[in-house]
């Protein structure tokens, strides 16, 4: 007889994760991916100020992290216009949702999201006992209608919103998420994920009270200032929502290193306006490599691009299995319709001139399979 024994929540889930990383991949297969377009990273990386502050840091990774993160949460009040009593610093939004999760939602409580968005969510809400209810897209984009007549309908604790979307790239008016608070119905909180906020159009960003006690914002530095592998995220969101995190986050969650080097980031405005230029010409690039392919890009307002490749998931996850045995690391959405597309991430011209290369081959096989 085994000694083990899970709690009742997680011993009824399954082992599994909510992504396949790209380096599991590479060991299945036996060699490097030749274009790391998967995963929403940014490939322009971070910038240089940033890991030369990193390097200098790495000397002192004996200290402990500020568990107050004083310095970043300052710069980014600041940054904001608002207190810093009014931001929570996590380990990416991902680690954010999680805390978010189990500081809101009791077991058996309802959580709407919509179908195919942001899995990490999902995989939360399960992880505390909470129950999904889902809407679907409408028109390759996020419903804010269904949304809020499911949050209405289930009683909803949370409802999830991402803008601009993951995986499909569209985007909502501000307009249309200050109507979704309006509409919301009462004790329900917004939890809007601005993960891809600085390449979003500007009247895309809502203008929101901190103090709104219906929403909390969601940001990161892991997409415009290509620090996905150092996870910071923060929110954005009342002062007493924000105080609530410390009852239940991991106080020294946010590494020393990672805190110097989002700082020395968010000082360099001339690398992240470089980086938005870099991501705008590559999405043109890859709208531009599916239409000489026959196929057709959405539009998008992040550094990535979903194109459509005209059929069904089927046809799709082929296209997806014929760019990986070339060495092309891509993704796809999880749901239908979405899944009839391929999403490729933003990145240098050299992964992009890979991509491209191997494009036609891969609806080649798919074609034929």
């Amino acid at each position: 007889m085994t000694r083990l024994r899970f709690a009742p929540i997680p011993a009824s889930l399954p082992a599994s994760v909510p992504f396949t990383g790209p380096e599991t991949l590479e060991r299945r297969r036996g060699a490097a991916f030749r274009a790391r377009l998967g995963a929403n990273e940014n490939g322009f990386g971070p910038s240089p100020l940033a890991v030369e502050a990193m390097a200098r840091a790495a000397a002192e990774v004996w200290k402990y992290g500020d568990p107050d993160s004083h310095d970043l949460r300052a710069a980014l009040a600041e940054l904001h216009g608002i207190d810093p009593a009014q931001i929570m610093l996590g380990e990416g939004i991902d680690g954010l949702l999680g805390l978010l999760v189990r500081l809101t939602v009791a077991p058996d409580e309802i959580v709407v999201t919509s179908d195919g968005a942001y899995p990490t969510f999902n995989y939360h809400v399960a992880g505390f006992g909470g129950r999904l209810h889902k809407v679907s897209y409408r028109g390759d984009a996020e419903d804010p209608d269904a949304l809020v007549a499911a949050a209405h309908d289930a009683g909803a604790r949370l409802a999830y919103f991402a803008n601009p979307d993951n995986p499909m790239g569209s985007w909502h008016s501000g307009a249309t998420i200050l109507a979704m608070l309006d509409r919301l119905p009462a004790g329900a909180l917004l939890v809007l994920d601005e993960a891809y906020a600085e390449f979003a159009p500007e009247d895309a960003i809502p203008r929101i009270d901190p103090e709104d006690d219906r929403v909390i914002r969601m940001r990161t530095f892991s997409k415009a200032y290509g620090m996905a592998g150092a996870r910071v995220g923060y929110a954005i969101g009342p002062r007493e929502l924000i105080a609530g995190f410390d009852r239940i986050r991991n106080h020294f969650g946010i590494n020393r290193t990672a805190q110097i080097g989002a700082l020395a980031a968010l000082q360099d405005k001339a690398w992240l306006e470089q980086t938005r230029a870099n991501v705008a010409a590559a999405r043109l690039r890859i709208a531009g490599i599916a239409q000489d392919n026959g196929l057709s890009a959405l539009p998008s307002a992040t550094n990535f691009v979903a194109i459509d490749c005209g059929r069904d998931g089927s046809f799709a996850r082929a296209v997806l299995s014929a760019l990986e045995a070339q060495g092309i690391f891509a993704r796809m959405p999880g749901v239908a319709p979405m899944d009839r597309c391929i999403r490729i991430s933003c990145g240098p011209e050299a992964e992009l001139a890979a991509f491209a290369e191997a494009l036609p081959l891969a609806l080649t096989r798919a074609r034929t399979a």
